[in-house]
């Protein structure tokens, strides 16, 4: 079982109380003692002093039994007879002389004032101490509890931000796959309206040429767009936010030997404003375009699909 300064304290006190009580007791014996002693009668006080038989030498007991028999004094002549004495009554019980002590009670020793006060300090220091350590424990507790809040927070604060992630970039995923749905979708138009395009320049052509001369007129037809295609690219300055794989469908006024007259972008061109003036400027930094070798297909008005590539 362990002893706490508490239980000390309290030993102190009960032990200093007893002391009390045993020295109360022992003044009121010798108070009762000197109160109740029976008045001496007329003449000298007899002194005497008990003596303990058993506490003698042996050699005074020895002496006391071999003593010889007291002498008789004579007789006096007999005379008219003395009232006899009467003998004194025997005390009572409680008027009987209670006998002395033969060695005085120890005094009960006092507790000394820097002892005790040694003591209680010790005792209130252990009290203290333990008050200290009861208070640590539970402020560690309340410590520890705080701590697995906060830990089960910022984890759940985590988890959301993980989840709000998977969203942000699932969302970033079909937008980047509606882009590039849009801009398929985009591409094929632009084919489908370039290959209308071309046809329906080779078919100008095919018209305008002579009789019995289709075919080399269609070929020479493909070269001289493809000629002036290049002549357009070669010029061209690519925006950084510009897009490649994206027709732009454009329209050419132009004089005999390449000389431009103007150039019109399609309203269905994918291009913003500034892609579009990019395109315009290659144009007429191209200028004059191919002529030479191709008057047999050369046509005033000129339908043109744009297709972007690096260079």
């Amino acid at each position: 079982m362990r002893e706490t300064r508490a239980d000390t304290t309290q030993a102190v006190f009960y032990a200093i109380g007893l002391h009390v009580l045993l020295f109360a007791l022992a003044f009121m014996g010798l108070w009762w003692t000197r109160s109740s002693a029976p008045a001496s009668a007329g003449g000298a006080a007899i002194e005497a002093e008990l003596v303990d038989p058993n506490a003698l030498s042996a050699q005074v007991r020895r002496a006391l039994a071999d003593r010889p028999e007291p002498v008789q004094p004579p007789q006096p002549p007999e005379e008219e007879a003395a009232p006899e004495l009467q003998p004194l009554p025997e005390p009572l019980p409680e008027e009987s002389p209670v006998q002395q002590q033969q060695q005085a009670q120890e005094p009960v020793p006092e507790p000394d004032a820097q002892e005790q006060e040694l003591v209680e300090r010790d005792a209130l220091s252990a009290e203290t101490r333990e008050r200290e350590q009861e208070e640590k424990l539970r402020q560690e507790q309340i410590d520890l509890t705080e701590r697995e809040r906060q830990e089960e927070a910022e984890k759940k604060q985590r988890l959301a931000a993980e989840q709000l992630e998977d969203v942000r970039v699932l969302r970033t995923i079909e937008r980047r796959k509606a882009q590039l749905a849009e801009e398929k979708l985009k591409q094929l138009a632009d084919r489908r309206a370039r290959s209308a395009s071309e046809e329906a320049a080779m078919a100008d052509a095919m018209a305008s040429a002579p009789p019995g001369d289709a075919g080399a007129s269609a070929e020479l037809q493909g070269r001289y767009i493809a000629a002036i295609s290049e002549a357009i690219r070669r010029n061209w300055t690519r925006p950084e936010n510009m897009q490649l794989g994206r027709r732009c469908q454009l329209k050419i006024l132009q004089l005999p030997g390449g000389e431009v007259v103007d150039v019109t972008v399609s309203p269905s061109c994918p291009y913003d404003d500034l892609g579009k003036r990019s395109v315009e400027a290659a144009v007429r930094k191209a200028e004059p375009l191919p002529y030479a070798g191709f008057e047999e297909v050369f046509n005033r008005t000129l339908i043109l699909n744009f297709d972007p590539q690096d260079r």
